[in-house]
């Protein structure tokens, strides 16, 4: 696969920053709200944001059952903050009356929501990455983490004990938003498992 094209998934979060990470890293980038979109990707970025919400949307909007079965077909994705909490096959704390995070079954782990605490209790750190040389920055905004992982899930990097960067085949995730720092090599890493390269 020469130039894949790749998307974010658009309903909320940093999707200008991802898709502006992602034409850094040399694909055609684009946002994802509909359908059609999702069908036309070769991957997809699910970006931080609020993810009760972006599963209320996924829903309203058509998109969960459509979603789920892409990635069930091997779509790669790589999910950041709350696209980390929908990629879990497990989320703790999911919220309640009818606003739960809905998990999309992606990758083998649990998810802890906001498990760094609150917004005042955002930090950024620097971080040893496995597959990168030097240490990420990383930025945690209520940031979660992963409580459990399944046999095949490799983990890339801790923040105070936790986990909070896996892949498990084509799907990546971190509880840190790379797309702030101006660091691209994770979303490089991204591209390079969109094109079968890693």
């Amino acid at each position: 696969m020469s130039s894949p094209r790749v998307g974010v998934l658009a309903l909320q979060g940093d999707t200008r920053e991802h898709l502006a990470a992602l034409r850094e890293a040399g694909v055609d980038a684009i946002p994802v709200r509909r359908r059609d979109e999702l069908e036309s990707v070769d991957g997809l970025v699910i970006p931080g944001g609020e993810s009760t919400t972006m599963s209320h949307l996924l829903r309203d909007l058509d998109l969960l059952e459509p979603l789920r079965a892409r990635l069930a077909d091997g779509l790669p994705a790589y999910g950041a903050c709350a696209g980390m909490i929908l990629l879990a096959s497990e989320i703790l704390d999911a919220g309640a009356g009818g606003r739960e995070a809905v998990p999309l079954c992606a990758i083998d782990m649990t998810v802890r929501r906001n498990a760094f605490g609150r917004q005042v209790d955002s930090f950024e750190g620097d971080l040893q990455f496995v597959g990168l040389d030097d240490p990420v920055h990383a930025v945690f905004i209520r940031a979660p983490w992963v409580e459990r992982t399944g046999a095949d899930v490799q983990v890339l990097a801790e923040a105070a004990g936790h986990t909070v960067a896996v892949r498990q085949g084509p799907m990546l995730a971190t509880a840190f938003h790379p797309e702030m720092t101006g660091d691209c090599r994770i979303h490089r890493m991204f591209v390079d498992i969109v094109k079968g390269q890693v």
